[in-house]
């Protein structure tokens, strides 16, 4: 969340108001997920601010007090369940200490267990699902009002989520969902059953809101979507997503333009063409495999084979040599078998990712694969999981010595390195993706300091396998800073000179995210790397 304080907002007729003379109610939005769900909570936070509440303070939000605390929830990890009651246990207690706090619930788990919430956890004021984003503080008030809790479900997509207001969490770069839901029939996935058909924007609408972020500072965009490269088989052009790449990439000010996620069987090489010939689309791609092995791969329907997907690394790669390739790997899937793994581990070894995210396979209740037979003991998951995380922690770091000596320009972030503080260095994201800390000169004055948002050319010193050192500067070698109007945003939005961008891109603020608002959002590039 920001630190500061957005101004007054216009308040929705049907939303809560306070007495004269009394404070705003503050809220706090938890996410747990994936970037779908840390952009539906922007446009959470984006309604609560259109109806008049406020963001609580970085310090009451970390001890998780306010009057309203939202949870946005995940369903694809069967620990998803374990994180929601765990918060909502300790939430009790705060509840109970703190008359008038309301606790809503929202997200893929709030669609799957709807009533079922309030039953474990009867505290809870409000549950709503993935599909009816915009109810949510009329369901507060009404909560309020009928001293009882209140759970809306919808099946299918109510209000497209880009139409609603925004709170944008980045003055510098920001997401842009281009597609909701997904048309995939994967049997150990239940985002389709819980976010339904895929959905697709008109290019025209993708554009706007791209075009209006960028005005307000921003200078990298990441396009979202369940299966980015599948956009615009509803509209019936297949050919959309490479046009769309090359549209957004032309936008005067945008620096840097990413995607995420494609699936490899549709993935197609005018999007590789795309890629590689528009400048403004960076040489990063996000490319889950799964599983190495062919008949994984068809017991998981995933409709394609380890030769084709090595084939999509190659064929990206002689266009864009320097591309750092991530992807997801799913270990212990029903029937998994030793020869199986050894697959995976062959293919992995031939991608040579710069980093993955690996998961122990998890049933999840209403989808095929939890039904399968053969599910496989935990301790023959842990033990295949551990020889995957060492060969690809080998792997990423063979593949980051290749960047020592490197120069790399690094937008810095706001709050990525977790011991930056000890080290006084700062972090950002290279071009790739690739998360660098780099160390200022000695004696910098504070008025020089490069700012989040502002691009830094250093050289690489050293490696680790989920990051780069970059210390040149430390040691008299490359250090330039080239001060950016996304920099000039984050420094507004810590005076105080923004209102996070209140609009929607259907709303009376404007086309795209709001006319007049300040910067965009976005997590650079993908989540942060980690043991899940």
């Amino acid at each position: 969340m920001s630190t500061t304080t957005p101004p007054p907002v216009l308040v929705a007729p049907d939303a809560p108001t306070s007495p004269a003379g009394a404070p705003a109610r503050t809220y706090l939005v938890k996410t747990l997920g994936c970037q779908m769900n840390v952009h539906d909570s922007e446009h959470m936070a984006g309604m609560l601010e259109q109806a008049g509440y406020v963001a609580a303070s970085p310090e009451a939000a970390a001890a998780e007090e306010a009057d309203v605390i939202v949870i946005n929830t995940c369903a694809v990890r069967e620990n998803a369940a374990d994180k929601l009651y765990g918060n909502l246990g300790r939430l009790a207690g705060t509840k109970r200490a703190r008359p008038g706090m309301q606790i809503a619930v929202g997200g893929c788990l709030a669609q799957k267990d709807r009533t079922g919430i309030v039953e474990r956890a009867p505290w809870v004021d409000v549950v709503f699902g993935t599909h009816n984003l915009d109810v949510l503080p009329v369901l507060l008030e009404r909560a309020r009002h009928n001293e009882a809790a209140q759970v809306e479900i919808e099946e299918s997509l109510k209000v497209f989520p880009s139409t609603l207001p925004t709170r944008r969490e980045s003055a510098y770069a920001g997401w842009v969902s281009i597609s909701v839901g997904c048309n995939n029939t994967c049997t150990f996935c239940i985002v389709p059953h819980l976010r339904g058909k895929e959905r697709d924007r008109r290019p025209g609408d993708v554009l706007a809101e791209v075009a209006a972020l960028v005005d307000q500072g921003a200078i990298e965009v990441t396009l979202l979507g369940q299966n980015v490269n599948s956009y615009g088989v509803e509209f019936g052009d297949r050919g959309a997503f490479a046009k769309l790449l090359r549209a957004a990439g032309s936008i005067d000010g945008l620096e840097r333009l990413r995607f995420t996620s494609p699936h490899p069987a549709a993935f197609t090489d005018d999007v590789i063409a795309a890629m590689a010939e528009t400048p403004a689309v960076m040489p990063s791609l996000h490319m889950p495999l799964q599983s190495g092995s062919d008949r994984v791969l068809r017991a998981m329907r995933r409709s394609y084979r380890s030769e084709k997907f090595l084939g999509i690394l190659d064929r990206v790669r002689a266009q864009l040599p320097d591309a750092a390739i991530t992807t997801d790997i799913i270990v212990g899937f029903p029937g998994e078998t030793e020869e199986d793994f050894a697959e995976t581990l062959r293919v992995v070894e031939a991608s040579r990712f710069s980093s993955a995210f690996t998961f122990q396979y998890s049933p999840r209740p209403g989808t095929p694969a939890a039904d399968l037979p053969d599910q496989l003991p935990k301790a023959v998951v842990q033990e295949r999981y551990e020889r995957l995380i060492a060969l690809q922690d080998r792997i990423g770091l063979e593949e980051a010595q290749r960047q020592v000596g490197r120069t790399v320009e690094v937008l810095l972030a706001e709050g990525e390195g977790r011991k930056d503080g000890e080290t006084r260095r700062l972090s950002g994201r290279a071009a790739d993706n690739r998360l660098v800390h780099l160390a200022l000169p000695a004696g910098l004055a504070e008025a020089d300091a490069p700012r989040p948002g502002d691009l830094v050319t250093v050289d690489v010193t050293h490696a680790a396998p989920h990051h780069l050192v970059a210390d040149s500067a430390a040691q008299g070698g490359t250090f330039a800073v080239r001060r950016t109007r996304a920099g000039d945003a984050w420094e507004r939005r810590q005076a105080g000179e923004d209102d996070h961008a209140h609009g929607g891109a259907g709303d009376a603020c404007g086309t795209g995210a709001a006319a007049g608002g300040p910067a965009a959002p976005v997590l650079l590039g993908l989540p942060t790397l980690g043991r899940r």
